[in-house]
């Protein structure tokens, strides 16, 4: 059943037919013909929506709704009316309806608006849920989101965040690597000590290597005085390498050999220094194909991948699009001291339909923008981007009986292959496990006469 339907009319026959109807429309249904039998079950039972008449003997059908409003405003009531003057229709939406229909009722539009209501109040049930985890405090920092993915990372950082061992931190960019890193560091014996991060992609070789390992007084033109780099500074705690991925590989080289004597030799210095760090690393790209393609050193990455922790993207984790939004949306109107609440069942739909190929990154830059533009209490689907408002999933159509529209096998493979590319953001061995191949057989079919198509 797709949702829970309670009817109070005060004919026993109206309340049957509606019942019977909705059942063959896969909606469970309950009835009454007494507004005060109705309120008793709203409060010990749980139902989607109030489906009610508005001329009963004893409490009408406004009183009714103004009573469930007042005790239970996340359940939507419907109002069926014969009287269809708009005084009649102003009275309900007044006593908080949220929507009517006229009698006689015709089945089908009865259906649709009850469609609609059990969505809302399901929608808002989801984001009210979520809402409360998020007042919880979470004992994973600022990470966010109870889907089943999420839950097996947090799992996976209950396992590995006290142990020594090094950590490769994979996922697509705006996945949140660094505060997974971040958490690991706050769970691990090390909280006391300091977190360092760098991002080895922001920095050229020869300051990259001045940065990690640091430099002697005179190594070069600006060195007036010795530093000590950040391998030091995070003595006794963790350092974070973030794009380990982008590391040149003259620096590799260097890097392996610290962490293999864990010591290390700051820019011209003939001394070696000795270190105690947790090293984390953090890559959003396919590293195994990088060093099968002698771009990433073999040893470096073993060295580095003792522990692999996969992020999901955002496109995978379902309502805890909702979760992050709401945080969001609460941050942001706070900043801008704007009266904005949450999102509109529209926004809300949106958001949950779009692919996210920024993954949360993108989620906050899209909130931050919709509640400086919002004019409402709930964010609209006008307040977000048109490349969300417009968004059409991508689907992979091999039906048909029209012997014109039928392809062949290889053609199928192709498409397939380029969907499952997309989807794992072209994280190519990700994509050969999903598959079934290995990555050499993937490469191999990548590089077909058809290659490019699967790329396009």
């Amino acid at each position: 059943m797709t949702g829970r339907v309670l009817i109070v009319d005060d004919e026993r026959s109206m309340c049957e037919l509606i019942q019977t109807d909705l059942r063959q429309r896969d909606i469970a249904a309950s009835w009454f013909t007494s507004a005060e039998d109705a309120l008793r079950a709203v409060h010990e039972e749980e139902f989607d929506v109030v489906l009610t008449d508005i001329k009963m003997p004893g409490t009408t059908g406004l009183q009714l709704c103004e009573q469930v409003v007042a005790n239970r405003p996340d359940v939507p009531v419907v109002v069926m009316t014969a009287f269809g003057s708009l005084e009649t229709v102003v009275g309900a939406i007044r006593a908080g309806a949220y929507d009517f229909v006229t009698k006689p009722v015709e089945m089908d539009l009865l259906a649709v608006t009850l469609n609609r209501a059990i969505k809302h109040h399901q929608l808002q049930e989801k984001v009210k849920k979520l809402s409360e985890q998020l007042e919880a405090k979470s004992d994973h920092g600022e990470m966010l989101g109870e889907s089943q993915a999420m839950l097996k990372l947090y799992d996976q950082l209950n396992r590995v965040a006290d142990s020594e061992s090094s950590i490769l931190i994979t996922g697509e960019s705006g996945t949140g690597k660094e505060l997974v890193a971040r958490s690991i560091h706050n769970r691990s014996r090390r909280a006391s000590a300091p977190f360092v991060a760098v991002n080895c992609a922001a920095l050229p070789e020869p300051l990259l290597e001045s940065e990690l390992f640091g430099h002697a007084k005179g190594a070069f033109t600006d060195a007036r005085t010795d530093r000590k780099g950040l391998f030091k500074e995070a003595e006794g705690g963790t350092l974070f390498l973030d794009e380990v991925g982008e590391m040149p590989l003259a620096m590799q080289a260097k890097l392996l050999r610290a962490l293999e004597e864990n010591k290390l030799r700051p820019v011209g210095s003939n001394q070696e220094v000795a270190f105690d760090v947790r090293l984390l690393t953090a890559t959003n790209r396919d590293l195994e194909s990088a060093v099968e393609e002698d771009r990433f050193r073999e040893d470096l990455f073993y060295r580095i991948n003792v522990i692999q922790l996969e992020l999901p993207p955002l496109r995978s984790r379902g309502t805890d699009i909702l979760l992050l939004s709401q945080h969001y949306v609460d941050q942001f109107a706070e900043r801008a001291k704007k009266h904005v609440v949450g999102l509109s069942d529209q926004a809300a739909e949106k958001l949950l339909a779009y692919s996210w190929p920024g993954n949360v990154r993108e989620l906050r830059n899209v909130i931050e923008r919709a509640v400086a533009l919002t004019r409402y209490e709930k964010l609209a689907v006008d307040d977000l981007p048109d490349k969300i408002r417009d968004y059409r999933s991508t689907q992979i159509y091999i039906g048909g009986s029209d012997p014109s529209e039928l392809v062949p096998m290889e053609e199928i493979e192709r498409r397939y292959i380029a969907h499952v590319l997309e989807a794992v953001g072209d994280n190519k061995t990700t994509a050969a496990r999903i598959l079934g191949l290995d990555r050499k057989t993937l490469y191999r079919k990548l590089k077909t006469p058809d290659s490019a198509r699967i790329c396009d």
